[in-house]
């Protein structure tokens, strides 16, 4: 009977040990995890904020609105979870505005003037909103790609070799509709 309970109590002592172990392994992996997705955030957070730095420099962006747009992904979780799909939805949004941002940017070296960027930034920064709170799904699904999309400015025109192809094509076409009639 001696020999039944102490094998046992070792078997209940090593089904303790076991459990630990694992229990010990999940949280390390659950850390793990939350380690990797803040890190995905930080990256996303200082890739925005290396592109507004960009635009300080450049001069096109007022430094006051620097933290105002960094608001867009400091305030992403403030009201939704932090899950992979919501983190996936916050790169997307971000690299959205980034991409727009420098290709403005680059337009505007090109062109030597920063006006109308500099004013669509500004109407840009004024529909963002003035709480975290309002930082919500909605606002990131559908106010805010519409407003990312208004930042873009109008295209540079083509050079004029490229057009004339086009315009003698044109006239061609013309001249072929005027002898079918």
């Amino acid at each position: 009977m001696t020999y039944v309970v102490f094998f046992t109590f070792l078997l209940l002592i090593t089904l303790l040990g076991s459990y630990l172990v694992v229990e010990k392994n999940r949280r390390i992996a659950i850390e793990a995890k939350k380690k990797l997705f803040n890190d995905r955030v930080s990256k996303t957070s200082l890739r925005l904020k290396l592109k507004l730095n960009d635009l300080l420099e450049a001069k096109v962006i007022r430094p006051k609105y620097v933290p105002k747009i960094q608001a867009i992904v400091n305030n992403f979780f403030v009201v939704q979870g932090h899950t992979d799909e919501n983190l996936q939805k916050l790169e997307s949004i971000t690299d959205l505005l980034i991409n727009i941002l420098s290709h403005e940017l680059s337009k505007t070296y090109e062109t030597s003037s920063s006006s109308t960027f500099a004013d669509n930034i500004q109407y840009f920064v004024s529909e963002l909103p003035p709480q975290g709170i309002l930082y919500n799904k909605v606002f990131y699904t559908e106010t805010l790609p519409s407003l990312i999309i208004l930042l873009r400015t109008a295209e540079l025109a083509e050079p004029a070799e490229n057009n004339m192809p086009q315009q003698i094509s044109n006239e061609e076409q013309s001249a072929q509709e005027a002898n079918a009639a």
